[in-house]
């Protein structure tokens, strides 16, 4: 999903975007803000690469990272959320996985959790694009984000 559509429907829907990203480290956010008109739609965005800076800036919980680890959909969800929480938007895409290399036998590298909140019930997934380099990784999840977030934008505007 081109970022420039993404925006357009956000924008003919009334939404304003927070991101909060950990594996891809701020690239949705710099790909929506690549756009010239951007700011009247992305609100702003957190990079919460470690369980620390969740915690602090998103309200991510102890409890939740110690039972589900940073990698998963509980986490996502806590982070989409907070993203709502801490910013003045109405949508929120949330990325936290394993872009590599490594992983281990419970975190696989490509393994990838996604929420969105906002704007209708949060939701979450898990995709596991697998081991195709950390680069081709999170430029997928960056991609899929913005998929996610257009989908929503969609929902908003029928």
């Amino acid at each position: 999903m081109e970022p420039a559509r993404v925006l357009d429907l956000c924008r003919a829907a009334g939404l304003k975007i927070a991101t909060a990203e950990s594996c891809t480290g701020g690239m949705v956010g710099a790909a929506l803000t690549d756009v010239a008109g951007s700011s009247d739609v992305f609100e702003r965005g957190f990079i919460t690469y470690s369980n620390d800076a969740k915690r602090e800036m998103l309200g991510v919980s102890s409890d939740t990272l110690a039972a589900h680890g940073a990698v998963s959909e509980a986490v996502a969800l806590e982070m989409a959320a907070g993203a709502l929480a801490h910013s003045r938007a109405n949508i929120a895409v949330s990325i936290t996985g394993v872009a590599g290399p490594g992983g281990s036998d419970h975190k696989p590298e490509g393994r990838v959790c996604f929420a969105v909140a906002g704007n209708g019930a949060p939701v979450a997934e898990t995709v596991e694009f697998g081991a195709l380099g950390r680069g081709t990784v999170r430029q997928a999840a960056c991609d899929h984000a913005l998929a996610l977030l257009a989908q929503r934008a969609r929902r908003a505007g029928s």
